[in-house]
């Protein structure tokens, strides 16, 4: 099979958590990645004046998503028990990219996830064109990238 050479669309995903629960699908995830922290560091009896760059500690960044307001109390009961029992409501949460023939090309996984941000939809009561959308920030402690 030759490699291909064309770039995936970014419109065919899956968003699951704990190793496939689906709260709703989301129109919208951002925010996927991670950061590694560098520290700066000279010994003082260097020869050449100039400062070694050293991988620190990481960390992943917050994912965001966006969803069109469906009948469903499993976010919400999600965020209430993150509320009240903290990190035993972690969830693991992972996204996965799809090809045209809605095969898996990629996923990306986040662990420790839990819900930090809500955002319910605006409301207005002109047009009646547009979706109420909610919009949840994620949290996550640890992410990795793997092949199907």
């Amino acid at each position: 099979m030759a490699d291909r050479t064309t770039p995936y669309g970014a419109f065919n995903y899956l968003v699951e958590f704990d190793g496939g629960e689906v709260l709703g699908g989301f129109s919208d995830v951002s925010g996927i990645g991670t950061e590694i922290t560098i520290a700066e560091y000279r010994n003082g009896n260097e020869k050449e004046n100039h400062v070694r760059k050293v991988a620190g500690i990481h960390k992943v960044s917050d994912v965001t998503g966006k969803r069109g307001l469906i009948n469903s109390k499993s976010l919400f009961d999600w965020i209430k028990q993150s509320r009240t029992n903290g990190p035993d409501a972690q969830r693991t949460m992972k996204i996965t990219l799809l090809d045209e023939a809605q095969r898996p090309v990629q996923s990306w996984v986040l662990r420790g996830v839990i819900p930090m941000k809500y955002t319910g939809p605006t409301l207005a009561g002109k047009g009646g064109g547009d979706v109420a959308m909610e919009e949840i920030v994620f949290s996550a402690q640890a992410f990795e990238i793997t092949a199907p």
